[in-house]
């Protein structure tokens, strides 16, 4: 649930910027530096780590260590997929708004 949080902060980030670029007053404070990238760059390490976890846990099952269940493996795997599933589109959604905006008559 803190990737969508997450998620949802990059996004109140963009919109403060579409409006600050169209002229409108934005109720937000100003993006501070590196506040949007840090953020995206953390929302990404959250995916990679939620991988490694899920990909160490799947390798322990499959070499038998003891305390390791197939429900947790594929709990884990389940919330790797949703994490990455999750980060293509929050991908795909700035893509899109960066076109957009670039597209944009001044």
């Amino acid at each position: 649930m803190t990737t969508i949080s997450s998620i949802d902060g990059m996004l109140q980030q963009l919109r403060g910027l579409a409006q600050s670029a169209t002229g409108q007053e934005s109720q937000a404070s100003a993006v501070s530096s590196g506040g949007f990238a840090g953020e995206l760059q953390r929302s990404l390490a959250r995916i990679s780590n939620v991988q490694e976890k899920a990909y160490g846990q799947a390798e322990a099952f499959e070499l038998g260590k003891p305390g390791v269940s197939l429900n947790d493996v594929m709990i884990d795997m389940q919330k790797a997929n949703v994490s990455f599933q999750t980060g293509v589109q929050v991908r795909n959604r700035l893509t899109a708004a960066y076109q957009e905006m670039m597209n944009m008559t001044v």
